[in-house]
């Protein structure tokens, strides 16, 4: 009897470890449309700004004008940049990215899908995929590659991933849910 009773403990253990991973996945994939604001976070570490051409990260970024209003994300085709700007219209973070090959017009777009960990277009491991937008029959959304590398896309294939550093990733995950506003500026 004893051996039955160990058999029925771990079978229930295991049952309720997959229950809870099923449950954390599910509640990733549908968390709120407009997450509270965030208290305001570094960028992520860059080696060099001067060198990468960035901006300096003791310095904030200032949100565009003209970029719209309320809770939204702003993706400065030109800048190679992003911010999330929270309640009070401040950003509550903002950072680089490396655009895709196919680039979204300038405009107001709401985010339609997500995905906590794809393979991207070009055959390369992704997580936090934020879809927002298609150009050219290509889906177009904010990404991170797995490996946290951010190199220049492929010119020669027709790629919709924005790419951004893990970390930034993550930010952008928990700021963009479903319904989310994205605008796109030049």
């Amino acid at each position: 009897m004893a051996r039955s009773s160990s058999g029925i403990v771990a079978g229930l253990t295991a049952a309720a470890i997959a229950a809870v991973g099923f449950l954390g996945y599910q509640a990733s994939a549908t968390a709120p449309a407009h997450p509270p604001a965030a208290a305001a976070q570094e960028p992520a570490p860059a080696a060099s700004p001067a060198a990468a051409g960035k901006a300096d990260p003791a310095k904030p970024v200032p949100v565009p004008e003209g970029s719209g209003t309320g809770v939204r994300v702003v993706y400065s085709l030109g800048q190679k940049r992003v911010w999330l700007v929270g309640d009070a219209g401040q950003p509550t973070r903002s950072f680089t990215v490396m655009p895709s090959t196919v680039h979204p017009k300038p405009g107001t777009y709401l985010v339609g899908s997500r995905s906590g960990a794809v393979t991207g277009s070009d055959g390369v491991p992704i997580e936090h995929v934020v879809r927002f937008a298609t150009a050219e029959g290509v889906a177009v959304g904010f990404s991170a590659r797995v490996d946290g590398s951010t190199p220049e896309p492929d010119r020669n294939k027709k790629t919709g991933g924005i790419r951004m550093a893990r970390a930034d990733g993550d930010a952008m995950w928990a700021f963009a849910t479903i319904n989310s506003k994205i605008v796109v500026i030049p």
